[in-house]
């Protein structure tokens, strides 16, 4: 077997998210591959299908292969023209992205690959996000500060507990909560801080990030935080970097800290606003769920945010939040594992080697779908059922038997925002962000199976109309366009990663 290009694998990875976002933003298609760039009316064939990986510029000499210097040049030049507004920070973090595909391809070649089939799936992302222009880049940082702690890599490493005098403490959750963090100490078999403080565990890539600032500087130069060393067992990270998976033999348990660095469209901090609001957004959600499986007897599990231990002089710095585990959830002999893996495809994946792909698509959808449509048609609740929030449990023959979700911090409550924008919300995370990718990675898989896509997504919507009555339904049926997510717009204009725009993308749900 001929050895493998890491850069040109490289190259090809970071050119299909951003070619899918240059040409669903700013693209018109012509004929077959060929688009027109709306900015100069510049014509682009692209190959490669759902994840395209060359790009060629049309020329008075022909078609002309663009490497990644030269895409990233004819975006910027397109996105000056077609907004009118400058932007020279895009362009570099398009090239750290790169970078960092290139540095995890490396460390991938030489890692030893997880057992655990749920921490490969959440390790698999080498790609990432399939329509954002820079979906792996970390901040214009050196490799080698952050790649112990990427996930794509197949690391795991210890954290860092700290001792936090209990004067300096802020934390919600009550005493579950409490026990929680606690319990994540004890789950790693960290150092125990001495009488007067409590366990603060950190991430050691967040410590190294904001240590030297004066507020964190001056606790440990008082005494107000004491570093104790580091845990004795490690966590995994999983796809969204910041938070960490603990197994344990007893118990496990989720940790999401601050990352003081862009990933996507946001800097991925704990913030202040979204702490305090924690426990009535989980509460609201665990009360929906139970409410699901009342009336129901659904097995959809959502994964709680038990609460936050932080410090008070360093509110969201050094902040931890706490979620469920996986073993009190999950059906008994099933796997969990995560949907954006299942889209991005990986050696193993359950997707791929269905036998049945039609009827896997069937009973993904029927534990995916109805959880999502009911907190929204019984409560007004927004779950952001995007691929990296959802978990699917396969039984032993890879077929799904049941439906995760977590995140209370992109969760959307009744008064949060009006409901014509909320459903709209919804149907981006669900079909456009989420069926569309899982649903094209099974048509990419088993052709045959293709044409059923979309007709029966329309079937469990119809299904779960009909059971439960939701109007929205009926518009969405027949509605011409569904929204898309303006990411690459978004980050060249600089608007908040909150600021969600959309664009309309044609309907395949529509009827006939």
């Amino acid at each position: 077997m001929e050895p493998v290009d890491l850069n040109t694998d490289a190259d090809a990875r970071s050119a299909a998210p951003l070619l899918n976002c240059l040409l669903r933003e700013v693209g018109e298609a012509e004929d077959g591959q060929v688009h027109r760039l709306r900015g100069s009316g510049r014509l682009l064939r692209v190959s490669g299908g759902r994840r395209p990986y060359r790009a060629e510029l049309h020329t008075a000499d022909g078609w002309h292969p663009l490497g990644h210097a030269e895409l990233v040049k004819l975006v910027a030049d397109e996105l000056h023209r077609y907004t009118g507004v400058s932007n020279d920070e895009l362009p570099g973090e398009i090239d750290d992205s790169r970078e960092a595909v290139a540095a995890l391809l490396a460390a991938r070649a030489v890692a030893e690959a997880p057992e655990d089939p749920y921490v490969l799936s959440e390790q698999a992302l080498v790609t990432g996000h399939p329509h954002h222009p820079a979906p792996k880049a970390r901040g214009g940082a050196p490799a080698a500060s952050w790649l112990p702690y990427a996930p794509e890599a197949h690391t795991r490493f210890p954290l860092v507990m700290l001792g936090l005098r209990e004067d300096q403490v802020a934390e919600e959750g009550g005493r579950a909560a409490a026990d929680a963090v606690d319990a994540l100490a004890g789950i790693l078999d960290g150092p125990r801080p001495p009488a007067g403080y409590r366990a603060l565990p950190a991430h050691p890539w967040q410590l190294e990030l904001v240590g030297g600032r004066r507020e964190v500087r001056e606790a440990f130069a008082d005494g107000r935080l004491l570093r104790l060393g580091p845990t004795r067992l490690p966590v995994w990270p999983t796809a969204s970097v910041r938070t960490v998976y603990a197994p344990g033999p007893d118990a496990d348990l989720f940790a999401k800290f601050s990352l003081d660095v862009r990933i996507t469209n946001d800097v991925r901090r704990l913030w202040r606003h979204d702490l305090l609001k924690l426990r009535r957004t989980d509460s609201a959600v665990e009360a929906g769920f139970a409410d699901l499986r009342r009336r129901t007897g659904s097995g959809a599990v959502w994964l709680a945010d038990r609460g936050y231990r932080t410090a008070a002089f360093a509110f969201e710095e050094l902040a931890v939040l706490v979620r469920d585990g996986l073993r009190g959830g999950v059906a008994a002999g099933a796997v969990p594992l995560l949907s954006a893996a299942l889209a991005e495809g990986y050696p193993g994946s359950p997707l791929e080697s269905a036998s049945d792909p039609a009827g896997w698509w069937r009973a993904y959808l029927r534990h995916v779908v109805p959880p999502v449509l009911d907190l929204f048609a019984r409560h007004g609740i927004v779950l952001e059922a995007h691929l990296q929030n959802c978990l699917v449990a396969v039984d032993g023959r890879g077929m799904p038997v049941q439906a995760l979700f977590r995140d209370a911090e992109g969760v959307k409550l009744p008064g949060d925002m009006p409901r014509e924008g909320a459903w709209q919300r919804l149907v981006y995370c669900l079909v456009v962000n989420h069926l569309a990718e899982v649903g094209g990675a099974l048509a990419e898989r088993h052709p045959g199976a293709a044409g059923g896509v979309w007709p029966a997504v329309r079937e469990e919507l119809l299904r779960y109309d009909a059971e439960h009555g939701l109007p929205e339904i009926a518009e969405l049926l027949a509605a011409p366009a569904l929204p898309a997510k303006t990411n690459l717009l978004l980050r060249w204009t600089r608007a908040d990663g909150a600021d969600a725009r959309y664009l309309p993308l044609p309907n395949p749900l529509r009827g006939e």
